[in-house]
């Protein structure tokens, strides 16, 4: 089998915890379980006690429908919920209430799509359905799930709101995979129905399969960055098994993060096993249209829908405007900024955008931080562009002033402290460029052949004044100097 081409089949499940819910899903304890003691934001209907009745949560509801109309779902205006059977510790009713799409049932939206782009290509990705459901409590072990010597079981989670999000299988590849996840997280951020920066509040669900074989489920992947990292891996293993001349049986894998590979839980439920059926103490849930009218109207825009203003409004590359807007407070900081100087056009629109996406951004992915854990201002790119522009920094001084702005310092302040400003005495450049030149016989001689080594002896210069001297300057008196002696 080497050399064998293999189709690739991956669809997702993804389960996003409406964090910005101030309660649960059917009973009024707090959302907000991550800060408190175990078991101490429950209830009798968090713990399924005789006699305890949950009600919809109507905020949730409306979260919902935000999601829906964002993805572009046909939302069913009558559903009701059904009781997902199965035991498991973290489950004290012995069943999860979830919604169900067959047997006369319906999820709470179905279709739908989110466009990917990789490499230049575009892809639809299109969605199945997306439908409400409890979460269950939250298993804790002792070290890894492999070797923990016992479980604990904390019902804080129990009852909070998820709204699965499930593709079809059209997913060829863990980038592709990686993108829709990218598209899909910057929505939520924009329509405010949760903060998936905090933990726990996303797991993803990835079946995945070589074309014509049985699929594995790799459950509860805990961050949409390690969905990537699985996928690979268990592509290479199933290839390996298939190259080796074993079949592969369809079953549900665990995903170990630290040791990065995927662990055979058990032989993979069917559908059949968890039988559905209605949730009898809970009233069929109504959707007039005038209601989602009014959601609709009170959607915020849309990253899609913001590239396009951008690259309308500033003229943006399309490449530019859909990165810019995957996070919406880069989206934001950008528009704050390049509005605070009226003097400002379209080279440095492009510039600000340049210096956030590439010198800020890579600080943060360095530091592991968002945006939002800085002190860094609209302003201060403003007049790190305004300075470079009026010839008192040099675009080399600017990059390293990037980590004090970011901690929140200005740039009068950090020049006042560092001393740093572009050396543009003529004077004093000569001076310097002589002692290059002197130093430096043999770059000066490849000179008379390639004159690309002039850059060199600029480069020179350069580590002299610690990027300080001013680069037209210098190249202007560098090769002024060269001509003179007969080098060029």
């Amino acid at each position: 089998m080497d050399g064998q081409e293999f189709d690739i089949i991956i669809g997702l499940e993804v389960h996003i915890q409406l964090t910005n819910l101030k309660t649960k899903l059917f009973c009024s304890c707090s959302n907000d379980y991550r800060s408190a003691n175990p078991n101490t934001h429950i209830c009798p209907i968090c713990l399924s006690l005789p006699g305890s009745l949950p009600v919809i949560n109507k905020k949730s509801i409306e979260f919902a429908t935000r999601l829906a109309l964002a993805l572009n779902c046909e939302i069913n205006h009558e559903f009701w919920f059904y009781r997902k059977n199965y035991f498991y510790p973290d489950l004290p009713k012995g069943f999860q209430i979830s919604q169900y799409n067959k047997a006369g049932g319906k999820a709470f939206g179905d279709g739908g799509e989110i466009q990917i782009r990789l490499n230049n290509h575009r892809k639809s990705i299109k969605i199945n359905r997306i439908h409400l459901e409890e979460d269950p409590g939250r298993l804790v072990h002792k070290g890894s799930i492999v070797t923990s010597p016992y479980t604990l079981v904390d019902y804080n989670r129990s009852g909070v709101c998820l709204i699965e999000i499930v593709t079809e299988p059209v997913i060829e590849s863990p980038e592709e995979a990686r993108e829709f996840l990218k598209q899909l997280k910057s929505i939520i951020q924009y329509i405010g129905i949760s903060n998936l920066e905090l933990e726990g509040s996303v797991r993803v669900d990835a079946n995945i399969s070589i074309k014509g074989h049985e699929r594995s489920e790799v459950k509860n992947i805990n961050s949409f960055k390690e969905v990537e990292r699985a996928l690979r891996h268990e592509i290479v293993r199933q290839k390996n098994l298939l190259k080796r001349g074993k079949e592969l049986s369809q079953e549900t894998r665990h995903w170990d993060e630290k040791r990065r590979v995927t662990i055979s839980m058990r032989t993979k439920e069917f559908e059949a096993d968890y039988r559905y059926f209605p949730e009898q103490d809970l009233v069929p849930v109504i959707i007039q249209d005038k209601f989602i009218q009014e959601i609709n109207e009170t959607l915020p825009e849309l990253p899609n829908e913001r590239a396009l203003r951008l690259r309308r409004e500033y003229l943006l590359s399309e490449f530019d405007s859909e990165n810019l807007v995957l996070d919406k407070n880069f989206a934001d900081f950008y528009e704050q900024g390049v509005n605070i100087d009226p003097s400002f056009g379209l080279e440095e629109y492009k510039q600000y955008c340049n210096w956030l996406m590439n010198s800020v951004s890579g600080r943060l992915n360095e530091q592991n931080l968002n945006l939002e854990d800085t002190k860094i201002q609209p302003r201060h790119i403003v007049d790190l562009i305004n300075f470079i522009k009026e010839g008192k920094i040099t675009t080399k001084i600017a990059k390293s002033f990037i980590n004090d702005m970011m901690k929140g310092t200005s740039l009068h302040e950090i020049m006042k402290w560092k001393g740093k400003t572009r050396i543009s005495d003529k004077v004093l450049l000569k001076k310097y460029a002589k002692e290059v030149i002197d130093g430096n016989p043999k770059i000066v001689k490849d000179c008379r052949v390639n004159t690309r080594a002039i850059e060199a002896l600029i480069g020179k210069i350069m580590a002299k004044t610690k990027g300080q001297a001013d680069p037209e300057i210098t190249r202007s008196i560098m090769i002024d100097l060269l001509q003179k002696n007969g080098v060029i």
